[in-house]
């Protein structure tokens, strides 16, 4: 029930800091972004039953600096590199986390598509980058290897909650590239509300990954037995 409510009260605070991006005032924004992450944190941070302490501290760890990216972005001065360093040391926790003491696997059929698609997307921002050129190269790379353990995570467990980390991996892709696209290729009035939607939508899936057993807001979308037995996986 405490969940339901944390989850309840990020849509309300993230549909006011999205009124809040087209609307204003600027207020709604400085509140209402933090306050978001405060509520998807909290629901990781009380989670009983995680995979292991080690993956419940790293998502938690993610989120937060997540969320201290997001004040450094949405401030009224340039803080773009600042932001961007902070969300890759993000990227690089929730690595960590997905990789739960796991041996890396030379099972690099899913990177692939992952490097072709980030290597779009780097040629259509290259052009105005302006001096951030190795930056952010440098995350496009981070973020891409976070997907790509947050797959094979997933691909090894076959686990609920190993599917919600492999969700939100996937959408923090997405909204990534929406947000770079719009700061640094075409701009388009949508680009924030499928930014915010797709980073909130990944940041509530990985840090509902925290939960092993019990209902969680998507359970109800995957009945199938092999998702409801935490410690099942499959060997290579």
């Amino acid at each position: 029930m405490t969940r339901i409510i944390l989850t309840m009260l990020a849509i309300g605070s993230a549909s006011i800091h999205l009124w809040g991006e087209y609307q204003g005032p600027a207020l709604l924004i400085y509140v209402f972004k933090p306050l978001t992450m405060i509520f998807i944190i909290s629901i990781a941070v009380l989670a009983k039953e995680p995979p292991s302490m080690r993956y419940k501290l790293a998502i938690i760890a993610g989120l937060s600096f997540s969320m201290l990216g997001d004040i450094l972005l949405m401030l009224p001065v340039d803080l773009f590199l600042a932001g961007l360093v902070t969300f890759l040391l993000a990227q690089v926790i929730y690595i960590y986390a997905f990789r739960s003491g796991r041996a890396w696997r030379k099972k690099f059929i899913a990177l692939l598509p992952l490097i072709i698609y980030g290597a779009i997307i780097y040629v259509v921002l290259l052009p105005n980058l302006n001096g951030l050129e190795i930056p952010v190269a440098g995350y496009i790379l981070v973020i891409l290897i976070m997907a790509w353990q947050a797959w094979d995570l997933w691909d090894v467990l076959r686990t609920r909650w190993a599917l919600l980390a492999f969700l939100g991996a996937l959408l923090f892709v997405v909204s990534d590239s929406i947000l770079a696209i719009n700061r640094f290729g075409e701009p388009f009035i949508a680009a924030r509300a499928l930014t915010l939607t797709t980073y909130f939508s990944a940041q509530w899936l990985i840090s509902n990954s925290n939960y092993t057993s019990g209902k969680t807001g998507l359970q109800l979308f995957f009945h199938s037995e092999r998702f409801d037995q935490p410690g099942r996986g499959r060997s290579d």
